[in-house]
C-alpha cells in the first residue's frame, strides 16, 4: 500500500499518467473550454466532407426567390399577389405541402389599395348614394387587395400550407414598446403553430418545467390575421449558431408563455404525414426527443436536433419561382412534394454557415429541408447520454494504455504507438459517424493521448539527462568512454542486481610489491603505483574493458560487460600481452631512474557469471560474482608455481586458440576447488619465431610422456627444453615433478592432475 501511495504522489510516469487522465475527464465533464468545443465542432465538420454527398427524398423541392426570379420578378418583397399564383400554380400540380420560409409579418404596400381607400373616403365624404359607384369600389377593392388575394389562394389550395414566423428571444430584441394585449394577440395568430401533446416521462412528473430555458422567447413576430387564420399551421424560423458562427443544430421546441411551439420543419413534416399524433417527450433532465406517430426524432436535453447534412448547397432541387409562375416547369413536379418556399439570392440576406459549407453560402431554407428529410427518412445523427459515458471512458482508457505502453518502450516504438492509436481511434469516431450516425468525442481522447505522450517523453528525457550524468558520475574511472556511450543507450542496465552472462576477468598483480615498497618512501610509492596503474588501465579501456576495481597494487578488468563484446577473451588477451609489453617499457624507464623493477602475473578465465549492481540502494559497484571470477583469481596466483607471466583456462583457450599461440602448461586444482582445469600459458600472437615454435611443440612432447608416466623419456624433453630456452622455468618444474613421482610413484588412479596448496 505504501509502495502504491509513493507511486501516486511522486513525479513518475505512473503519476503523471493518473493525474492528466483525471484532469482531462474533470475538464470534459465540468469545463468543456469554448476552443475545445470549438475543435471538437470542425471535427464533426470533417465528418461530414469526409463522408461526402447523400442523395435526399425525392418528396421535398424547393421554390426559391434567386437572382433570376428577382431580375424577372423585380425587387423583394414582391406584391402577394405573385405567392399567391405561386400557391396556386403549385396546388394544381399536385403539391401537398407548401412551406414558407418566408413572412408575412406586415401588410401587403399596395398604392392602388391605397388610392381606392382614399376615393372611398372623398364619396364618403361627399355623401354619395350611388349603388354602382360603391359596388365599383368594393369589386376594385377585391382585386387590389394582395393580402385577401393571397388568404384566398391558401383557403382554396388543395396543399397544405405552412407559414413561417419567428421569435423575439428577449424584450432587448425589439425596438418598440409593446403592450400585453399585442402579444397575446400575436399568441393567438401561432396556436396552430403549438405541439399538442406533452409527455413526461420522469419521477418528478408534472412538477418539473418541460422545457430547458435557453430557448425561451419573449414574443412572437406572427404573420398578420387573414393569413394566419386560413394558413393550415405554422412555425418559427428562427435558427441557432454555435460559437464559430456554424448551424449544426435545429431546435425543435420553444417555449413563449404557457405553450410549447415547434419549428417550420416539423410543422412541414408532420403535415406530409398526414398529421400524426405529436408530442414533445420531457424526462427529469430535460426533453427526449419529438415523437411523430412511429416516428422518434431525438434531441439534446435543451431540445435541439443535431441536423444530419446530406451535402452541399443545391443538394435539393431548386426550381426558380419566375419560371414556376411562368408556366416553364414541366407539370407534374411538384406532384405529392413537400415545396418548400424561400430566397437563395444573396441580396436577401438568408444564407448561413454549416458544416458542408462554412462560407456563409447555405440557403437558410434548405437547412429546413435538410431537417425535413431527416424526419420523413428516419435518418438522424444521435448524440445520446451514453456517449458520454463512452467519451469518459474513451479518455481514461487511452490515457492509462498510453501511459502504460509509452513508459515501457524505446522512443521510436512510442511514438509508432501512440500515431497508430490516435489514427484507429479517429477511424472509430469516422466509423461511428457514418455507419450508426453516433457522434462521440474525437478531442478530448486524443487531447489526453497527445498530453500523456509529451509529458512522459519530457519525463524521459529530464530523467534520462539525469541518468546519464549518474551513469557518467559511475563509470567514468571504470570503462572506456564508448562502454559509457553504451550504457547511456541503455540507461536499464545501470540498476541493482545482476544478470548471468559469460564473461571474460583478468586479475593482475606485482609479484613481490612488498618487497619494493619497504624501499620506498610513501610518496614515491604512491607515485610509482599511480604511473603503473594509470597505464594499465588505460590498456583495459583500450580493449573496452572495465575496470572492476584495484586492490591494493592488483587490478581486476572485465571483459564483455557492460557492453556486449562477442569477442570478449580475445580482448582480454590482448590486453594481457600488451600489460606486459608496456611494463617492459616501464621497467627500463624506472631502471634508468634507478628505480626497482616489476614483474606481473595475470590470470584469465572465461566463463559464466553474475553481473551487475552489487550493493545497497544507496551505494552499489558494478561487478561480478561467481566461480568463473574465483578461478580467474587464482590462475593468477598459479603465475607464482610456473615463473609465467599469463596464465588462462581451458574455457578461455578454447575461444582464442585461433588467435593466439598459447602453451599447455599443466591440469591442476586450484586452491579451494575440486574440479581440475587445463591451464595454458599465453605466449603471443600467431606469428612466432621458429625456436619458440619448436619450444612450445616439446613441451607438448614432454607433457604427453609426463601423463603416461615415462618419467625418463619425460625428463629428457624437459631438460632439452630448458637447454633451448632457459627462461621457461615451467620445464624445470616438471623435471623436479618427474624424479619425485619417480622415486614414489602416484597410485594406479592418478589422472596427472596436481593439486595447487597455494593460492
Amino acid at each position: 500500500m505504501n509502495k502504491r501511495f509513493t507511486l501516486l504522489f511522486s513525479i513518475n510516469p505512473f503519476s503523471i499518467t493518473i493525474y492528466l487522465t483525471l484532469l482531462i475527464v474533470f475538464v470534459f465533464i465540468f469545463i468543456e473550454p469554448t476552443f475545445l468545443k470549438i475543435v471538437e465542432l470542425k471535427t464533426l465538420d470533417l465528418r461530414f466532407k469526409s463522408r461526402g454527398t447523400i442523395k435526399p427524398d425525392n418528396a421535398i423541392v424547393l421554390a426559391v426567390i434567386d437572382e433570376k426570379s428577382l431580375n424577372k420578378e423585380g425587387r423583394w418583397p414582391w406584391p402577394r399577389s405573385k405567392i399567391a399564383s405561386l400557391i396556386d400554380y403549385l396546388s394544381d400540380d399536385g403539391a401537398k405541402v407548401i412551406g414558407f420560409d418566408i413572412g408575412f409579418l406586415e401588410p401587403d404596400e399596395n398604392s392602388n389599395l391605397k388610392f381606392i381607400d382614399q376615393f372611398e373616403q372623398k364619396i364618403e365624404a361627399l355623401r354619395l348614394k350611388d349603388n354602382k359607384i360603391k359596388e365599383f369600389i368594393a369589386k376594385s377593392k377585391l382585386k387590389a387587395d394582395n393580402d385577401l388575394i393571397l388568404a384566398n389562394a391558401i383557403k382554396r389550395s388543395q396543399a397544405k400550407i405552412v407559414l413561417g414566423h419567428f421569435f423575439y428571444m428577449s424584450k432587448a430584441a425589439l425596438s418598440y414598446e409593446i403592450e400585453q394585449k399585442d402579444i397575446e394577440r400575436q399568441l393567438q395568430r401561432i396556436n396552430n403553430s403549438k405541439y399538442p401533446i406533452i409527455m413526461y416521462d420522469g419521477e418528478q412528473g408534472m412538477q418539473i418545467d418541460p422545457f430547458i430555458a435557453e430557448y425561451i422567447a419573449y414574443i412572437p413576430e406572427a404573420n398578420i390575421g387573414i393569413l394566419s387564420q386560413a394558413a393550415d399551421s405554422s412555425g418559427y424560423f428562427n435558427m441557432v449558431a454555435d460559437e464559430d458562427g456554424v448551424v449544426r443544430w435545429m431546435p425543435l421546441v420553444f417555449k413563449c408563455g404557457r405553450d410549447i411551439y415547434a419549428p417550420l420543419s416539423i410543422q412541414s413534416a408532420w403535415n406530409y404525414l398526414d398529421q400524426p399524433q405529436l408530442m414533445v417527450k420531457v424526462a427529469d433532465y430535460g426533453i427526449q426527443g419529438i415523437r411523430m406517430g412511429e416516428r422518434f426524432i431525438p434531441t439534446a436535453e435543451d431540445g435541439k436536433m443535431l441536423i444530419n447534412y446530406l451535402g452541399p448547397e443545391k443538394t435539393f432541387p431548386h426550381y426558380s419561382i419566375s419560371d414556376i409562375i411562368r408556366g416553364n416547369i414541366p407539370k407534374g413536379t411538384f406532384n405529392d412534394k413537400i415545396v418548400m418556399v424561400g430566397a437563395t439570392a444573396i441580396a436577401i440576406y438568408d444564407l448561413r454557415s454549416t458544416p458542408l459549407s462554412s462560407s456563409g453560402e447555405y440557403p437558410g431554407l434548405e437547412i429546413h429541408a435538410t431537417v425535413i428529410n431527416n424526419i420523413i427518412t428516419n435518418n438522424f445523427l444521435k448524440k445520446p447520454k451514453w456517449t458520454t459515458i463512452f467519451d469518459v471512458l474513451a479518455i481514461l482508457i487511452i490515457g492509462l494504455f498510453t501511459g502504460l505502453v509509452v513508459r515501457r518502450v524505446g522512443a521510436l516504438k512510442g511514438i509508432l504507438f501512440s500515431s497508430a492509436l490516435f489514427v484507429i481511434y479517429i477511424l472509430l469516431g469516422y466509423w461511428l459517424f457514418i455507419y450508426w450516425g453516433i457522434w462521440v468525442n474525437i478531442i478530448y481522447p486524443l487531447l489526453v493521448l497527445v498530453l500523456v505522450y509529451t509529458s512522459l517523453t519530457v519525463y524521459r528525457y529530464l530523467t534520462e539527462e539525469k541518468e546519464r550524468k549518474k551513469i557518467k558520475g559511475a563509470f567514468t574511472y571504470y570503462v572506456s568512454s564508448s562502454v559509457v556511450n553504451e550504457m547511456l543507450k541503455h540507461p536499464e542496465k545501470l540498476k541493482l542486481g545482476g544478470d548471468r552472462k559469460e564473461l571474460s576477468v583478468l586479475f593482475s598483480d606485482i609479484r613481490g610489491f612488498t618487497t619494493i615498497a619497504e624501499g620506498l618512501t610513501p610518496e614515491e610509492l604512491v607515485h610509482l603505483l599511480n604511473e603503473y596503474l594509470t597505464i594499465m588501465t588505460d590498456i583495459v579501456f583500450k580493449y573496452d574493458g572495465t575496470l572492476d576495481k584495484y586492490m591494493g597494487d592488483a587490478i581486476m578488468a572485465i571483459f564483455g560487460a557492460p557492453l556486449d563484446l562477442p569477442d570478449h577473451p580475445i580482448k582480454a588477451c590482448h590486453s594481457a600481452l600488451e600489460m606486459i609489453e608496456e611494463l617492459k617499457n616501464l621497467n627500463q624507464k624506472w631502471i634508468a631512474e634507478g628505480k626497482h623493477p616489476m614483474d606481473i602475473g595475470i590470470g584469465i578465465n572465461t566463463g559464466p557469471m553474475m553481473v551487475g549492481n552489487m550493493g545497497s540502494a544507496q551505494r552499489f559497484d558494478f561487478t561480478v560474482m561467481g566461480d568463473s571470477v574465483n578461478l580467474g583469481s587464482r590462475l593468477e596466483g598459479v603465475n607464482k608455481s610456473y615463473k609465467t607471466n599469463i596464465i588462462i583456462s581451458e574455457f578461455t583457450f578454447q575461444r582464442v586458440k585461433n588467435e593466439f599461440t598459447c602453451m599447455e602448461l599443466d591440469s591442476v586444482r586450484v586452491k579451494g576447488k575440486k574440479r581440475p582445469v587445463r591451464i595454458y600459458s599465453l605466449v603471443g600472437d600467431k606469428n612466432l619465431p621458429g625456436i619458440q615454435e619448436e619450444v612450445i611443440n616439446q613441451f607438448n612432447q614432454g607433457i604427453t610422456f609426463y601423463k603416461r608416466r615415462k618419467w625418463d623419456n619425460a625428463i629428457h624433453i624437459f631438460e632439452n627444453i630448458t637447454a633451448m630456452d632457459p627462461d621457461l622455468y615451467a620445464a624445470q618444474v616438471y623435471i623436479d615433478r618427474c624424479f619425485a613421482l619417480k622415486k614414489n610413484p602416484p597410485p594406479a588412479n592418478w589422472d596427472g592432475v596436481y593439486t595447487m596448496t597455494t593460492k
